[in-house]
């Protein structure tokens, strides 16, 4: 039987402590000689330890993963391979697409939720790095190309596609803008990586392009600052597939010598319900009584947000308000303009026989 560890001492070869190596946000791809590049995978990161029957898997906080992915635990353990550490991304596909809500479903308190979802909803291994190799033997000081040898070479015995994939690479830095341009599904970005360079722990060596999306969205709503006095932010909507206005997102980036006359154009339309299909939930529990209650809209105005990711169709994280679209009707502001676009192909230059991710139309996180 598999077993997940608790103990820090266990030989993997490297602690278990060891935080991933990380990266800094740049606006453009560095070209040149010498550059690694793969895509920004949208899942958990995560570091594989195995020795023998032992598992360990450990996200970027340091926090142990292992009972929430317990299928994953069991397959890593079966593996005819002894020992190894790799770095990789958690994934869960939903319909042929990934999906961060699934993940984040795994974070439950009940072991019997953890194992029903672990059969429903199987998780993957994306692998891009090796750590340790099958020897016991640590590759931190090793440069990458050598530790990406390695790990081709792991997964051509043990990559099934199901459990654990090799995540795609290419030297080319035209291939790379390609994988970049059809960012926003499964991936959500570029890393970029120094071939001859160490894996140092914790440090952001690596360079990491996100490709950052706009999206003309309707003003259903709006809150109140800290002060209760002055807007803090914008409630976003688009108008679903039976016209109806579901709420995505907001945005707070909102200058304040605009506030006081914004303030008042927002007062001035305030008007139920706003939001006629998925309404805003509940704020954070530091908000006060007054900016807790968000006051709907007229769905007369129309912004153009910048955004980077999407999940269950809401933006993950808050937008930046770019301009005002006076010229925009509300009801062309709809979700087809924040679909998904192509996945990354994984026809890089990969090793004959390695199971890589691929796009949507050949092999993208199909199950069977």
């Amino acid at each position: 039987m598999a077993k997940q560890v608790s103990q820090t001492n266990l030989n993997f070869g490297i602690s278990i402590e060891t935080e991933p190596m990380e990266a800094r946000s740049a606006d453009q791809l560095p070209s040149g000689e010498g550059w690694q590049y793969e895509p920004k995978w949208d899942g958990f990161r995560c570091l594989a330890f195995k020795k023998g029957r032992e598992v360990d898997l450990r996200a970027k906080s340091g926090k142990g993963l292992a009972r929430y992915f317990p299928e994953l635990v069991a397959f890593l353990a079966a593996l005819p391979a002894d020992q190894f550490v790799i770095d990789g991304e958690l994934v869960i596909a939903i319909d042929g697409e990934l999906s961060f809500n699934a993940l984040q479903m795994r974070l439950h308190p009940a072991e019997s939720r953890i194992r029903t979802l672990s059969i429903k909803t199987p998780a993957r291994l994306v692998a891009f790095d090796m750590l340790v190799d099958t020897n016991g033997m640590s590759l931190l000081a090793e440069s990458l190309g050598y530790r990406r040898a390695r790990l081709e070479a792991l997964a051509k015995t043990v990559a099934d596609g199901e459990h654990l994939l090799l995540s795609p690479s290419t030297n080319d830095v035209a291939e790379a803008r390609r994988w970049l341009s059809d960012a926003g599904g499964d991936t959500d970005g570029v890393i970029c990586k120094r071939i001859d360079a160490p894996y140092l722990p914790g440090d952001r060596t690596m360079t990491k392009v996100k490709r950052l999306r706009t999206a003309d969205c309707v003003v259903g709503g709006f809150r109140y600052d800290g002060n209760g006095k002055l807007v803090g932010s914008l409630l976003l909507g688009l108008y679903n597939d039976i016209g109806e206005l579901d709420h995505v997102g907001y945005t707070s980036t909102i200058r304040n010598d605009e506030k006081p006359e914004l303030t008042a154009k927002l007062e001035a339309l305030r008007e139920a319900p706003g939001f006629t299909g998925k309404a805003p939930g509940g704020p954070s529990r530091w908000a006060t009584k007054r900016t807790s209650q968000w006051q709907p809209l007229k769905p007369t105005l129309v912004v153009e947000v910048k955004f980077d990711q999407i999940t269950g169709r809401r933006f993950r994280h808050g937008t930046k308000l770019l301009r005002w679209r006076p010229d925009k009707k509300p009801s062309q502001c709809d979700f087809r303009q924040i679909e998904p676009a192509a996945v990354i192909s994984a026809q890089a230059t990969m090793p004959a026989g390695v199971q890589t991710a691929t796009k949507p139309s050949s092999r993208r996180a199909r199950r069977s």
